[in-house]
């Protein structure tokens, strides 16, 4: 009996040896090369091969994530006979190439493809980044030029995970290449209970990886990360349930209105373990997306001036590096250092698709207008929309409402000039477009222009103060620890947070 199965055994591998013998015999070699229209150097970019059931396939030796690789502009793989098609991209400012091909049972297929340049945001003073990555350190560079990124801090330490902890921290942790392009080694993330924080610009990880679900508080970490000189901390997404704890803290530095729960070719429906949105109010697929913004919007209302950021979590979730980036403005010539404080101005626009710039009277996002007291406030709006993606308007957004949609046709026609908004009393707004994308929440979003007027310089609504002092309490309820002492700790930031909000009702000025 066990002498049978050892033989069907046996014979059954030998078929399975076979069978994929069979198929290496038939594997035909194909040669890719992707050039930038009008030239003929390759063209790093990134590619998405199926087969024609749906299969994903992968070059050899060349960084690859979930349903795509990235190439230098030239590769070659061998393929089993069949049918196959591939899209090819290069980030948000260039056009899509897409076809398809058979493979022959034997021979050598030959390929060429281009990619045209929409626009050139760079030329235009406008530099793109993201704070989401955790790829590895050696495929990098090339993930970065495929992508058309130039800024890019990469997670190397991320709670019990730590590069480090083997191998001595390399002295030097910024790296350029190709002159203006950046990537910085000392990211990191503290994921757990409350959420996610993301922290830039240390010399060394912070001692996170013996923390457990909920002990010690975030804030800890926090505490820890201000000592350092230049240090940046993001809220790697607004409905994480710790995220008015850690505003109220004044510690934190940027919040993730473009993150990783939207996707290239899907949405995360839900808020994994964040504050949940009301699904009939805000339905499937795109209400994530919505209640990402309500709630940054709530932000605002509280006269809190936090800059919009973006990160894709490549090397955890589908993304391709640089989905959702940030674009700063920051002039001709890029800068590490000018490239940080152009986002902190607000001086930007997140976007996963639509390129989209605007200027009030002018003046860049992030810009404070100011007038006397009886004084309204005329600013003349304009946008340069560029996109991919269908877009049935772009809406001014004022005071978390939306003003007014322009359809897309109406901007062309009218020269780029969206209107005028008027302002009689302190407040903010910002311009956003949305793309018609049924799949996913695909957008863009520029910072916040603010308006203050007379003494009253910072609008501050009961209602959305109250929205984040209800959300502090709720939190607070649903700590889980059991050790008193544990407890109490974690909870005295809860108790400092619950303050702030408090008294932030009791300063409200509208509603």
């Amino acid at each position: 009996m066990n002498s049978t199965f050892t033989l069907l055994g046996v014979c059954a591998v030998c078929l399975l040896r076979l069978e994929d013998l069979r198929a290496q015999a038939s594997n035909a070699a194909i040669e890719f090369t992707i050039t930038e229209q009008g030239k003929r150097e390759p063209l790093p970019c990134r590619v998405h091969l199926k087969d024609s059931a749906g299969k994903t396939w992968f070059a050899e030796n060349l960084p690859k994530w979930r349903d795509h690789f990235v190439c230098c502009g030239k590769f070659e793989m061998g393929l089993p006979e069949g049918k196959y098609s591939y899209e090819i991209e290069r980030g948000p400012e260039y056009f899509s190439a897409t076809g398809s091909f058979s493979i022959p049972a034997e021979g050598r297929k030959v390929i060429s493809a281009e990619l045209k340049r929409m626009v050139s945001l760079a030329e235009e003073g406008w530099w793109s980044g993201e704070l989401h990555v955790h790829r590895p350190l050696k495929d990098i560079e090339l993930l970065m030029q495929a992508e058309d990124l130039h800024v890019a801090p990469v997670m190397t330490w991320w709670n019990k995970k730590n590069l480090w902890s083997q191998q001595a921290i390399p002295s030097k942790r910024l790296v350029r290449f190709e002159q203006d392009r950046f990537y910085q080694i000392m990211a990191g993330e503290d994921e757990r209970e409350g959420g996610a924080l993301m922290f830039f610009h240390l010399s060394e990880p912070l001692a996170i990886a013996d923390a457990s679900r909920e002990y010690p508080s975030p804030m800890k970490f926090v505490e820890q990360a201000r000592r350092y000189r230049g240090v940046w901390i993001d809220v790697e997404k607004p409905f994480w349930w710790d995220m008015p704890v850690w505003v109220a803290s004044g510690k934190i530095d940027s919040i993730g209105l473009a993150n990783n729960h939207m996707c290239r070719d899907q949405m995360y429906e839900n808020e994994a373990w964040g504050k949940p949105r009301d699904v009939q109010r805000l339905p499937t697929p795109r209400g994530n997306g919505f209640w990402t913004q309500e709630i940054y919007y709530h932000l605002l209302n509280c006269g809190l001036r936090i800059p919009p950021s973006a990160g894709s979590a490549s090397g955890v979730l589908p993304n391709p590096v640089g989905y959702n980036r940030i674009y700063v403005q920051v002039g001709k010539k890029l800068t590490y250092e000018g490239w940080w404080e152009g986002l902190r101005a607000g001086r930007s626009f997140v976007s996963n698709g639509p390129l989209l710039r605007c200027r009030a009277n002018g003046e860049l996002p992030g810009q404070v207008f100011k007038a006397d007291g009886g004084k309204t406030l005329n600013l003349q709006l304009t946008a340069n929309l560029s996109s991919r993606d269908a877009i049935s308007g772009i809406e001014i957004v004022r005071n978390g409402e939306v003003e007014r949609t322009v359809s897309f046709d109406t901007l062309k026609k009218a020269g780029g000039v969206l209107g005028e908004l008027t302002f009689k009393q302190s407040g903010w707004f910002l311009i956003r477009a949305i793309a018609d994308n049924p799949k996913t929440f695909r957008f863009a979003s520029t910072a916040p222009y603010y308006v203050e007027i007379g003494e009253v310089n910072r609008r501050i609504s009961k209602a959305s103060t109250q929205f984040f002092l209800d959300w502090v309490r709720e939190r607070a309820q649903r700590v889980k620890l059991t050790d008193p002492k544990e407890r109490e700790e974690v909870l005295q930031y809860h108790k400092m947070a619950e303050k702030y909000w408090s008294d932030l009702v009791n300063r409200a000025n509208c509603e």
